[in-house]
């Protein structure tokens, strides 16, 4: 009976003192997560094991870990199952922490390498507004860095907005 309570304490205090995942990581993984399904259900997992209070950032990387999901599976009710349970949590981590920048740069890069069909592409254009406007502020440079180079790849971009922002 000792054992069992002692079991049950040391899981209780593994649970509860789990870390927040470092961002720095969760970013990387989310990088090659389009390409590497493996890399899309490490990121997944780490976000699912973390049950540290909600954090809307750490939403949202589960959102789009779990929209990625999609591309991994074959049959359309699944790939639409995974779209759509992800679209909702983007959604709501974003309306939780409408301000944050990096939030919004994963929703614009959903929104812009998603299929049309799908119809979750109106935000592209405020969001593209937000970020180009919040850009110069951001004081993390390794997030700044990254949303510059991949915004200045993207089609939705003019050429005029794309010489607006720098490295």
């Amino acid at each position: 009976m000792k054992k069992i309570i002692l079991s049950l304490l040391f899981l209780y205090n593994v649970t509860c003192m789990a870390e927040v995942p470092d961002i720095g990581k969760l970013r990387l993984l989310y990088r090659d997560a389009a390409q590497n399904e493996q890399t899309c259900r490490e990121l997944k997992n780490i976000l699912l094991n973390n049950k540290e209070k909600p954090d809307p950032l750490l939403l949202g990387y589960k959102a789009s870990a779990t929209m990625m999901m999609a591309g991994y599976v074959f049959n359309p009710l699944t790939k639409l199952s995974y779209f759509k349970k992800g679209r909702g949590m983007l959604q709501r981590a974003i309306h939780a922490d409408e301000k944050n920048v990096e939030l919004r740069f994963l929703r614009f890069n959903i929104q812009t390498h998603i299929p049309f069909f799908l119809g979750y592409h109106s935000n592209i254009e405020t969001d593209k507004i937000f970020l180009l406007n919040e850009i110069p502020q951001l004081a993390d440079f390794s997030l700044k860095n990254w949303i510059i180079s991949d915004l200045k790849k993207s089609d939705y971009l003019t050429d005029i907005e794309k010489k607006k922002i720098s490295l």
